[in-house]
């Protein structure tokens, strides 16, 4: 079983156990405004989230993580890499991913559990490249990226939603500079 353990985090692999408090979290509008089309998800939905999200586990031997704090064992959100299939321009490359409870905001568990994530994604599973793709105005979700070392390389449109997009990356060679 895959699981990172940072000073105060654990990032593992889903349980069963983790579905409510993640529907919790899906289910604040705060939390899900920048996800997506901005709406929440239901308790289904979060089930098919992590169903999704463990499948990819399964495929690309990389996905999406359950993030607990290490003391508690409290389930704070999901930190991952995921492929972005939903936005050509990002295509090959694997997005890093992180979606939080609101009461964990600003305490730096989100670019504690990214970090940890992307030393995965290109020290462990071999990626050359991780990009982050976030959404314009979205400054939280900027700083944790800007920690991470990514660099802004294209502005895109949602073709989803319409939303404008950042694409950002960092190869292994700016990684390990």
């Amino acid at each position: 079983m895959t699981e990172i353990l940072t000073p105060r985090l654990v990032l593992r692999r889903w349980q069963e156990d983790d579905l409510v408090p993640l529907s919790e979290i899906n289910g604040d509008p705060d939390v899900m405004r920048w996800i997506g089309d901005g709406s929440v998800r239901d308790l289904e939905e979060t089930a098919e989230d992590i169903e999704r999200w463990e499948e990819e586990w399964d495929e690309e031997g990389f996905g999406v993580f359950a993030v607990e704090l290490l003391g508690s064992g409290e389930l704070i959100g999901a930190v991952g890499l995921s492929v972005p299939g939903y936005l050509p321009e990002a295509v090959p490359h694997v997005e890093i991913v992180w979606r939080l409870g609101r009461q964990f905001w600003g305490q730096g568990y989100a670019s504690e559990a990214a970090q940890a994530t992307l030393e995965f994604a290109l020290q462990d599973r071999g990626l050359d490249r991780v990009v982050a793709i976030n959404r314009s105005g979205n400054d939280e979700s900027e700083n944790v990226i800007r920690k991470l070392g990514m660099v802004l390389e294209q502005d895109t449109t949602d073709p989803r939603y319409g939303h404008l997009l950042q694409i950002h990356g960092i190869d292994l060679t700016e990684y390990e500079a």
